[in-house]
């Protein structure tokens, strides 16, 4: 599966990004979809995944109540949707696929530059 993201861009703290990710190639559907982020000088965090049955998981505290992560099948695209965002969140944001049997991500998207400005 080949992923592409976008939907980054420069907002002020407090503000709202959507990013997407769009898929081609196998069924989307048979896929968990993870969003990660890498921010300069650190090691990339697991910010959030759904699997093929719509349940979801967030990683990262500080994101939780501020970050949705969603899908579309009919579209092949997985959504996450950050809210009130603070500085700290600044990062390039990165999709993922694994197939259910899988242990780690094997499919990643080119990733996407969240800069949020205080």
């Amino acid at each position: 599966v080949q992923l592409q993201a976008s939907g980054g861009g420069l907002v002020q703290a407090g503000g709202s990004l959507r990013l997407s990710c769009a898929a081609s190639g196998r069924t989307f559907e048979d896929y968990t979809m993870g969003w990660f982020r890498q921010a300069p000088g650190k090691e990339r965090d697991f910010v959030a995944f759904i699997n093929r049955n719509g349940v979801t998981g967030y990683y990262i505290g500080s994101v939780r109540g501020r970050f949705t992560i969603s899908r579309d099948d009919a579209k092949n695209t997985v959504y996450l949707q950050m809210n009130n965002l603070e500085p700290e969140d600044t990062a390039v944001y990165y999709c993922a696929a694994r197939l259910s049997y899988q242990r780690e991500y094997s499919y990643w998207g080119q990733g996407t530059q969240v800069t949020v400005s205080s």
